[in-house]
This record gives structure tokens, C-alpha cells and sequence, in this order.
């Protein structure tokens, strides 16, 4: 994973006014969570913009200027629900040996046949969520769809580069897949409705003809009037 530093300073006060004063001043109250009490912390709202506004998983090397650098992880963001200021951060600080959960980014690699021939390419899950150690934690995950065709998809079983890791979805869980031209959907549900509707015309006009045949046989049928008695 790519290394992050943020320079920040650990907070005096925690309360509603110190934290509006913090905005105010383009700063992010911060919470490092891991060994011992929770450490409350601020810097500069523009030094987390390329860790926060990218696909891509960073380690934070965290310095309070107290001549201890903290090896983090970002676990929790808030952002403002207008404006998508970031309001809140919370970091996780790392152990070595101890395993994380989180979700690395899916690299899409080459272009697929299907495609090439007029299908669809969906992306339906550009993330997974996987647990391993931090050294063995990639910064995203390849995915070759060269060989895709129309109606083929690519499922987390398929994964390669993944052997150390945890994957925390089914084997069949799809990443992606290759959907039919949407032209040939239209005309199989039309040829669909079609087919059905002239089945339904056929076995109604073949009980009409039943019914009127069967009124013929019984008009047939009928007993003929008796001869003029003396």
C-alpha cells in the first residue's frame, strides 16, 4: 500500500464550540483509535484531500509533532450533506501481525470480446471487502476481461493475486459482466409476446370450433319428428 503523511496537533478541547472554531479555520477534527485512549487530533482540511478523494488505500504515517509517528489506516469519514466539506475523520492505528478488514478497488485490465461485438460492459462491483495483514494488502485488485462474451461474467473465484488474502464474498459473487445488446432484449421479449399471444389465439378458436361441432353432432342428434298417427 502507498504511504500518506499528515502533520496535525493534538486537541485541547473536544466540545461542540472548539470543533465549529476547528472548521471554521479549514481544519478536520480527527480520532485515532488503537492502543489505549482515543487520541483527538486536527490538521489542515487540504492535506487529506489525495488520501480521501481517490480509489486508492493509503497508510497514514501520523505526526503530532510529539516525536512519535503513528502508523494508521483511514476507517471512518464524514462529509457535510451540501456542501461535501469533510466534517470528521477517523483513523485506525495499525499493529503488526494483526489482521484489517476493508475494501480494495477492482482494476479493470483489457478490452473484453463481447464488448467488441456489441455487448454491454457492466461494472457492478468496483470494491471488495477482504481481511489479511497490512503487508500483504494490495492496493487494488486486477481483473482481466479480455475473454468475456456476451452474457459471461467474472465472479470473486476467479480472482488471481489473492492467495494471501481473505475474501469476504461467496465464490460466486460477480464483479463484473458482459449484458446482451439491449436491441436483442427488446426483440426476444417481443418474440416472447408474440408467440404467447398467438398460442392464446389458436386454443381459443380450436375450443369455438369444439363447442360448434359439438352443437352440430347433438343438432344431428336430434330425434326426427314421429309420422302423423291415424
Amino acid at each position: 500500500m502507498k504511504l500518506f503523511t499528515i502533520k496535525g496537533s493534538k486537541r485541547e478541547s473536544v466540545g461542540k464550540v472548539a470543533t465549529k472554531a476547528l472548521r471554521n479555520a479549514g481544519k478536520v477534527p480527527c480520532v485515532l483509535y488503537g492502543e489505549g485512549e482515543p487520541i483527538h487530533f486536527s490538521a489542515s482540511e487540504l492535506t487529506f484531500k489525495p488520501l480521501v478523494f481517490t480509489p486508492n488505500i493509503y497508510i497514514s504515517n501520523i505526526d503530532l509533532g510529539d516525536d512519535k509517528t503513528y502508523e494508521t489506516i483511514l476507517q471512518d469519514i464524514q462529509f457535510h450533506p451540501v456542501t461535501e466539506r469533510i466534517l470528521h475523520i477517523d483513523f485506525y492505528q495499525l499493529k503488526k501481525g494483526k489482521e484489517l478488514t476493508l475494501d480494495v478497488p477492482i482494476k479493470i485490465e483489457g478490452s473484453a470480446i463481447g464488448v467488441k461485438n456489441g455487448g454491454a460492459f457492466i461494472f457492478s462491483n468496483r470494491k471488495i471487502s477482504i481481511t489479511s495483514i497490512p503487508k500483504n494488502i494490495p492496493d487494488f485488485l486486477t481483473v482481466n476481461i479480455e475473454s468475456l462474451e456476451i452474457e459471461d461474467s467474472f465472479s470473486v473465484q476467479e480472482l488471481e493475486g489473492a492467495e494471501d488474502l481473505v475474501i469476504n464474498h461467496p465464490d460466486s459473487f460477480v464483479i463484473c459482466r458482459i449484458a446482451a445488446p439491449m436491441a436483442e432484449i427488446v426483440e426476444e421479449v417481443v418474440e416472447e409476446e408474440l408467440a404467447e399471444g398467438e398460442e392464446g389465439a389458436t386454443t381459443e378458436g380450436e375450443e369455438g370450433t369444439t363447442e360448434g361441432g359439438e352443437g352440430t353432432t347433438e343438432g344431428g342428434e336430434a330425434p326426427k319428428a314421429e309420422e302423423g298417427k291415424e
